[in-house]
């Protein structure tokens, strides 16, 4: 009887410490952020005109920020940019659309007021293709808190933006063709906040049983598209019909998760979700839905499965790429990777040096949270900006490359 006992006592001791994934638990950070829901300012979503000049503005449409257009000297207009919320982090959003009885050629003043300019002008006549404006058309004022564009607007629309457009309905409609490759599952697995699909994708060939997880997330903050674009052309990289991605998607699962805030994609905000919270800071109590359906997706899969979640990647985007890693006090299930990981980036791309920023897990973002709840490796993959688009694919596609060479013989 003795012996049943310490048998069975040491059997519970074993399941326990080794089920580091088999609930969702809170933490405490010691950079702790409240993210209980604050009120938001929601645009007045119209078309703005001024009847004197023949000269019209408007919002109504998916990812738009504009909170007020006038007319502020000869042939000059201000468009006027408001946050959803205060305090927010300088990253001002701005899509509206011009249009204009006869021809004008005009000079638009892009009005902030909590911050300074900050994303370079695009412009779009079908809100789908994009150029960048010229640089030489840009102007800011001495406190850089507004920039002066020349355009030339008339009876077709144009498009301005601060990043192209990438709206929840246009992410849903890549995850669904992504969703026709061999081994991928589009999943819907909860509702936002407004009522918007949560939406993603499932990866893999064969039996989830035992099989190793890696998650990727995107667009936490609504403006950061580059990072939204590098993350597809890293998903899609790991979708191709080739030996090294099958043997991968047989081996490895991936969830991905690209829209994790799509009301405030869909309502253009600079940051925040529809509670008024930065997501990227509730990955310890998950007080805002989007983070808390993510993460317990995430746990849920791991117990139901009996597997481990070995790897995260949040794709975002800041002024200059960089790689937010761990660093020597973080001690992952993937010990050693990220170093050879971006070692591989570097000899895939010609002249590139991977910007490494290795801290500590003290506080509640996703990159934490990914070690904090499954000793996992977490990364925050930052791409700049204005880093360009072509670097952007190729750079997305380098890292899925040496992520899978790298684990396919883990």
């Amino acid at each position: 009887m003795k012996n049943a006992f310490i048998f069975a006592a040491v059997l519970l001791f074993l399941l326990l410490s080794g089920c580091k994934s088999l609930k969702l638990r809170g933490f405490d950070y010691e950079r702790s952020v409240d993210t209980r829901s604050r009120p938001i300012e929601q645009q007045d979503k119209r078309i703005f005109s001024i009847a004197s000049a023949g000269i019209f503005a408007d919002n109504r449409f998916d990812g738009a920020r504009l909170n007020g257009f006038v007319k502020n000297g000869f042939e000059t207009y201000q468009a006027i940019i408001d946050p959803e919320n205060t305090p927010i982090n300088p990253s001002p959003w701005y899509a509206f659309r011009l249009w204009a009885d006869s021809r004008h050629n005009i000079t638009l003043e892009l009005k902030y007021t909590h911050s300074k300019h900050r994303y370079s002008p695009k412009i779009s006549r079908d809100g789908r293709s994009w150029t960048s404006l010229n640089e030489n058309l840009v102007r800011l004022n001495t406190d850089s808190t507004m920039a002066s564009i020349l355009l030339e607007i008339g009876p077709d629309t144009l498009w301005v933006a601060a990043q192209e457009l990438h709206s929840s309905g246009r992410v849903k409609k890549w995850c669904i063709d992504q969703a026709l490759n061999p081994g991928a599952e589009y999943l819907t697995l909860g509702k936002s906040r407004l009522n918007r699909d949560l939406i993603g994708l499932d990866i893999g060939i064969g039996d989830k049983n035992k099989k190793d997880i890696i998650a990727v997330l995107s667009r936490q903050h609504p403006p950061e598209v580059t990072g939204y674009l590098a993350m597809q052309a890293f998903v899609e990289t790991i979708l191709e019909d080739n030996p090294l991605s099958n043997d991968f998607r047989r081996k490895y699962r991936v969830l991905v998760f690209p829209l994790m805030n799509p009301d405030g994609v869909d309502l253009g905000h600079w940051r925040h979700n529809a509670g008024g919270i930065d997501l990227n800071r509730d990955w310890a109590y998950y007080r805002q839905p989007e983070v808390k359906q993510v993460a317990n997706h995430l746990v849920k899969e791991c117990i139901r499965n009996k597997s481990e979640l070995v790897l995260g990647l949040d794709f975002h985007s800041t002024y200059n790429d960089v790689y937010y890693t761990p660093d020597h006090t973080i001690r992952s299930t993937l010990e050693g990777f990220k170093d050879y990981w971006l070692m591989g980036i570097e000899n895939a791309l010609p002249d590139y040096e991977a910007h490494d920023s290795p801290g500590p897990a003290t506080s509640p973002t996703s990159k934490n949270w990914f070690y904090r709840q499954f000793e996992a490796e977490g990364i925050t993959f930052e791409i700049g900006d204005n880093t360009p688009r072509e670097f952007i694919q190729a750079k997305g596609r380098a890292a899925a490359i040496e992520m899978m060479e790298l684990l396919i013989f883990r």
